[in-house]
């Protein structure tokens, strides 16, 4: 090997993190420059895309990416958080096995981890599956099923036969169709796809680039804390009469560049250099690069993708809104309650048919929702000074009926 390939080798083997062996790097195509004695090196590291399947979206995003988690938590948390409500009809209705059903779905989760991991499903995958376990015909329990185990098998007119759904080395076929009409035991939810009849598209997926950048920011970071903070240089030597250094020379500097002034541990020791030897550092500057200003910028963009208001993970530059209370409802108006309304129709519907009353129907309880509280003393504020409406026509304007 020449010495600017050994040196490139060096170079690349010093970014890469502790631990992290060669192999396992990702492949560099490097070039090298002689310019009056200099050495010059720079590397160009090929492009790494998270797929975006429900996995990869997951891990790189929800379980890397402080922001897409932070975003799908507040997201699943908010909503969880509001109660539900169920009308007969136009009639509220106080208690029914459905409620019940909805407060516990199953023996190992309440109910608002069940509407946390569906809001959790949605927006990562794009869609989330609920199973009925029935026993004589009736709901005993609602389990959610994975999106990455479930597969849709479609007849040959294109409309869903069936579910597939994969757990280890176990599989099992879920009629999309009751045989006697009826509802089915398995309920889909899907977010709005254009290219695909029967599956949703994640919100995650529309920001791909914006997570990989960003996580691409926070490896550079790491990158360079375990490199001493430095970055990449170059070598002069400045030898009379020119030539190059030996090879027994070159190891000896190479030995001594890794052991005494690699790590984080040795950052800012004096570099002592001999023979005519030189060190340039080499890098852009933060105005050139722009860096911060770059991962900020991905930061918004994931948080758009979710809709977030990006006031409230903590990302600086935005001005959209004048306050934080603002934000939260917006995030309230603008995501939450339609996500919620979403799930809670599906569901309603779904489960009513499975009653065998139809006219059962979920819906939320705004008059609980901590984050239009502000809303709520603006509209009763208001209803209240109006003296040309009546005491009954006061309560149903703030959404109670009369007293009669």
């Amino acid at each position: 090997m020449g010495l600017a390939g050994t040196i490139a080798g060096w170079l690349g083997a010093a970014s890469r993190p502790p631990g992290e062996s060669a192999s396992a790097a990702p492949a560099e195509q490097k070039s090298t420059a002689t310019v009056a004695g200099t050495l010059v090196f720079t590397g160009r590291d090929e492009g790494i895309w998270t797929e975006r399947s429900y996995a990869a979206l997951s891990r790189a995003g929800f379980m890397q990416n402080p922001v897409a988690y932070r975003s799908v938590r507040l997201i699943g948390e908010a909503a969880a958080a509001i109660p539900l409500v169920l009308y007969d009809g136009t009639s509220e209705v106080a208690a029914h096995r459905l409620l019940d059903l909805m407060r516990r779905p199953n023996p190992m989760s309440a109910g608002a981890a069940f509407v946390e991991t569906l809001c959790g499903h949605l927006l990562l995958a794009g869609n989330a599956y609920v199973e009925a376990a029935l026993l004589d015909g009736e709901v005993k329990a609602l389990h959610v099923l994975r999106p990455d185990r479930v597969r849709l098998i479609a007849d040959t007119d294109g409309w869903p036969e069936a579910f597939e759904y994969r757990a280890g080395t176990t599989v099992r076929r879920i009629a999309a169709e009751a045989p006697d009409g009826g509802p089915a035991s398995i309920l889909q939810l899907s977010l709005f796809h254009p290219l695909d009849d029967h599956r949703g598209y994640p919100p995650l997926g529309a920001a791909q680039s914006a997570l990989d950048l960003h996580n691409a920011a926070a490896r550079w970071n790491r990158a360079l804390l375990d490199n001493s903070a430095r970055p990449s240089g170059a070598l002069i030597y400045k030898a009379e009469g020119g030539g190059n250094l030996s090879p027994d020379q070159f190891d000896r500097l190479k030995a001594e560049l890794e052991t005494g002034y690699s790590g984080a541990a040795r950052a800012g020791r004096p570099l002592l250099l001999e023979g005519g030897l030189d060190w340039k550092a080499m890098a852009l500057s933060p105005k050139d690069m722009d860096f911060v200003e770059a991962k900020n910028g991905a930061a918004r963009d994931i948080a758009l993708a979710f809709g977030v208001p990006p006031m409230l993970l903590g990302i600086p530059g935005d001005l959209t809104y004048a306050n934080y209370a603002e934000a939260n409802r917006a995030l309230y108006r603008l995501t939450v309650l339609p996500l919620v309304k979403r799930i809670a129709g599906a569901l309603g519907g779904w489960l009513g048919a499975h009653f065998g009353e139809p006219e059962l129907s979920l819906s939320v309880d705004l008059d609980a929702v901590e984050g239009l509280s502000a809303e709520r003393e603006a509209l009763w504020t208001r209803v209240g000074a109006a003296d040309f409406l009546s005491r009954d026509e006061k309560r149903e304007a703030v959404g109670y009926g009369s007293e009669d």
